[in-house]
C-alpha cells in the first residue's frame, strides 16, 4: 500500500533506514533498517515528530524484539517469512490518546473467532460465464480507479488516480479484475517486494451487485498462481478487522491470522484496525 513518492532512505553514520512517510493517514513506517538500533529508533522518532505523526510502525526483526519493548513500543502483529524467509515483527508507538484507543476491539476478536471457526474452503468453482477474468494492464487504469472511486469513500492510498494505479503497475504491483459485460467489476493486486521475496495482497474490491458469486476468492486465487510462477512464496493481507467477509475469505483460502494493527489507517468513512493474515503458498 505505497506510494513511493513517500519513502524515504536515510544514511547515517552507524545506521541506514527505510521509511514510508504517509500523511494523510498520520503514521511513519519503518519498512527496513541496518546498524545500531537504537540509532535507527532515534532517528525514526525524530522524523515521527518532524511529520506530525500520531502513529509510528517498525517492522523489525526477531534479534529486536525484547528491544523494541523495552522501548516503549507496542507488539502488533506478525508477518510470516517476510525477510528472505525470516519474521518480520510490527511494533507500534502512539503519540495521541485518541490514536491509542480502539471502540471495536472486543467486536473485532469476536468476528476473529467467528471466522477461524469456519471450515476451509480453499478451492472455489468459477463464477457464471459472463465473468471474464483478466490480468489488467496500464490501458485499464482509468476503469480501475473508477472502481475503487465506486467501491471505497476513503481509501489508505489514492487509487482513484488512474497515473497512481499505472506507477504501481511499473513499479512491479500486478492487478486482476474482472469484466461482467465489458466494465470491470472486481479487482484485486499483488505488490510484490522483489528483495524479500514477498508480496502483499491488497486493494480488494468488487461492486455490490456482484459479490454474491466468489469473485474475490478466484482473483486473489489467480494472483497466488502468478506469484508462485515468479518465485513469490510468501504472502500476506492487511483487511479491515470490522469486515467479516474479507476476514472469512483469507481463512477459507488457508491464511493464518497473525495480529491486528490498531487504528492503522482511513478506509471507508475511518480510522480502522487491520488485520493481518499471511500464507506459505509453497506448502498450499
Amino acid at each position: 500500500m505505497n506510494d513511493l513518492s513517500n519513502v524515504l532512505r536515510v544514511n547515517g553514520k552507524n545506521y541506514a533506514l527505510e521509511v514510508f512517510v504517509d500523511p494523510y493517514n498520520k503514521r511513519l513506517r519503518v519498512d527496513d533498517y541496518a546498524g545500531n538500533i537504537n540509532e535507527v529508533l532515534q532517528k525514526a522518532e525524530t522524523l515521527s515528530a518532524e511529520n506530525k505523526a500520531e502513529k509510528l510502525i517498525i517492522k523489525g526483526r526477531r534479534e529486536d524484539f525484547t528491544l523494541l519493548l523495552k522501548s516503549c513500543f507496542q507488539f502488533e502483529a506478525v508477518i510470516d517469512h517476510y525477510f528472505l524467509g525470516s519474521d518480520a515483527y510490527v511494533f507500534a508507538k502512539y503519540y495521541t490518546n485518541e490514536r491509542k484507543k480502539s471502540d471495536h476491539w472486543i467486536t473485532e476478536d469476536q468476528i476473529i473467532h467467528r471466522v477461524t471457526s469456519l471450515g476451509r474452503q480453499e478451492k472455489n468453482g468459477m463464477p457464471p460465464k459472463e465473468y471474464v477474468l483478466l490480468k489488467a494492464e496500464e490501458t485499464d487504469a482509468n476503469e480501475l480507479a473508477e472502481l475503487y472511486k465506486d467501491v471505497f469513500e476513503v481509501y489508505p492510498t489514492p487509487l482513484c488516480d488512474p497515473e497512481y494505479i499505472k506507477k504501481t503497475m511499473r513499479d512491479g504491483t500486478v492487478y486482476f479484475c474482472f469484466r461482467f459485460q465489458g466494465k470491470i467489476v472486481s479487482a484485486a493486486s499483488a505488490e510484490v517486494q522483489t528483495f524479500y521475496k514477498n508480496a502483499e495482497l491488497t486493494d480488494c474490491a468488487t461492486l455490490k451487485e456482484h459479490r454474491k458469486h466468489g469473485l474475490m476468492k478466484v482473483l486473489l486465487q489467480r494472483l497466488e498462481e502468478e506469484l508462485k510462477l515468479n518465485g513469490i512464496f510468501h504472502v500476506y493481507t492487511i483487511a479491515r478487522a470490522l469486515s467479516f467477509g474479507m476476514n472469512a475469505v483469507f481463512h477459507q483460502l488457508g491464511y493464518k491470522y497473525t495480529g491486528r494493527l490498531m487504528n492503522n489507517c482511513y478506509i471507508f468513512n475511518k480510522l480502522e484496525d487491520m488485520n493481518i493474515w499471511c500464507k506459505n503458498l509453497s506448502i498450499s
